[in-house]
């Protein structure tokens, strides 16, 4: 009798664990979503003060030509001379992991030649894991469900490789290198990215490109394959929106992922060298985060 009493308790204490890991799930949850739709409406109406009071004069203004402004890097190098500064703050709501927090992910461009850029940066995340939605690159993260904290620099160039004729395409090369400062692993991944583009009539802009990554993960080196695509159309001289698809595949997992999304975005060149945008995101995967928001800048000197 009192084994089975003992088994009764026992029995109930399960089922109250057990509907309050629910409820917590459930909880978080509902912050997240709560955080997703508080994150678009800031982002939007900082976004719309800054077009509707953003002064209109006769000044030209030309694009900046900025690499984050989309997962698809723009086809153009800076201008000898000059130097173009590059940052932005990422979040990715993961599936099945705490959210990926990125921050500032500098990039600093210097112009060459005419064709020819030098480029350096440096970057902070909080959970790499999921970390597939910007230009940056970081370590796969931990599957255990605990945060892993990593900081990285980066270091390479970009090349002009043809310029646009007919059907010939802008197309430009891209060479870089990741090396973490801290973290859980310390290897460089090396990442080369081929980007090309067409302008279209009425002054719309269609990019694409393929970028390679040697990544390094808890179980040893492997393969990550991204592909992507954009569409960029000006609203006005100072005004662009874009959507866009990119995927990243990979090869020499245990476990294979391909995580896709599509993504709207948008950036106002607020002076002639100081660019703001914003992108969000959805994932149409299940390997994919379920949402991410990236908002950044562009200072050209």
């Amino acid at each position: 009798m009192a084994k089975n009493q003992c088994f009764s308790i026992r029995n109930a204490d399960s089922e109250l664990v057990k509907r309050e890991i629910k409820t917590t799930l459930e909880k978080r949850t509902v912050h997240r979503q709560s955080m997703r739709v508080w994150q678009l409406i800031v982002y939007f109406v900082v976004f719309w003060k800054v077009i509707f009071f953003a002064s209109i004069d006769a000044q030209e203004f030309s694009d900046l030509g900025t690499d984050r402004d989309a997962f698809t890097p723009s086809t153009f190098t800076i201008m000898p001379g000059q130097s173009l500064i590059e940052g932005s703050y990422v979040f990715i709501d993961n599936r099945t992991t705490p959210p990926t927090n990125s921050y500032p992910e500098l990039l600093c461009r210097c112009g060459a030649t005419d064709r020819f850029e030098w480029r350096f940066g440096v970057s902070y995340v909080e959970n790499a894991g999921g970390y597939l939605v910007t230009n940056a690159e970081g370590s796969e993260g931990r599957g255990d469900g605990t945060v892993a904290y990593e900081s990285n620099v980066l270091f390479g160039f970009k090349a002009i490789t043809t310029e646009q004729s007919g059907w010939i395409p802008q197309s430009c090369v891209i060479v870089e290198g990741f090396t973490p400062t801290s973290g859980d692993l310390f290897g460089t991944a090396p990442v080369p990215t081929v980007a090309v583009g067409w302008k279209l009539a009425n002054e719309w802009r269609l990019d694409t490109a393929i970028r390679y990554v040697y990544a390094e993960g808890s179980e040893g080196w492997f393969n990550k394959w991204s592909p992507s695509i954009v569409l960029r159309l000006p609203v006005t001289e100072r005004w662009e929106v874009h959507g866009e698809f990119f995927s990243t595949t990979t090869d020499g997992l245990p476990h294979e992922k391909t995580s896709s999304f599509l993504s709207p975005g948008t950036h106002f060149i607020l002076a002639k060298n100081l660019e703001l945008g914003i992108r969000v995101g959805w994932g149409i995967t299940n390997d994919a985060a379920h949402f991410f928001s990236d908002a950044g800048f562009g200072y050209r000197f």
